[in-house]
């Protein structure tokens, strides 16, 4: 009989596993914009304290957004969604001239994010009625 090695079965274990983990999709459509933009949810990013959830959410521009710097096509922010209150606050935000070379067209993150309302049919709203839909 044959002895397999912690070792050998390692090389088998390892690698199937790091299949595993890139085959689920790191982005999940959650809906679009009213101007027809797709919005996306990394659900690993997705955590809940105090009542408050922060995700990660990104947004694909249906039509680049020109500028004088250049054509922008989408964004990615950090949030903050307070479902009580129906209100978002961003922590983090960047903007992209191509994300997938990742050339950045402006990036921020204030000190002091505020909570507001998320208007309606934007990235902020579509996110909100997302994460706080009564499941």
């Amino acid at each position: 009989m044959r002895r397999i090695t912690l070792g050998a079965l390692l090389l088998f274990i390892v690698p199937a596993g790091r299949a595993l983990a890139q085959s689920a999709p790191r982005w999940q459509e959650i809906g679009k914009t009213s101007t027809g933009n797709s919005v996306y949810l990394d659900p690993r990013s997705v955590s809940t304290k105090d009542g408050i959830i922060t995700a990660t959410v990104r947004v694909v521009y249906a039509e680049p957004v020109s500028t004088p710097q250049g054509a922008i096509t989408g964004s990615r922010s950090v949030a903050m969604f307070d479902c009580a209150k129906q209100l978002v606050a961003v922590k983090e935000n960047i903007i992209w001239h191509d994300e997938k070379k990742g050339s950045i067209y402006r990036k921020s993150a204030p000190k002091q994010p505020g909570f507001g309302v998320a208007l309606t049919s934007t990235f902020a709203h579509v996110a909100l009625e997302h994460l706080c839909a009564k499941k």
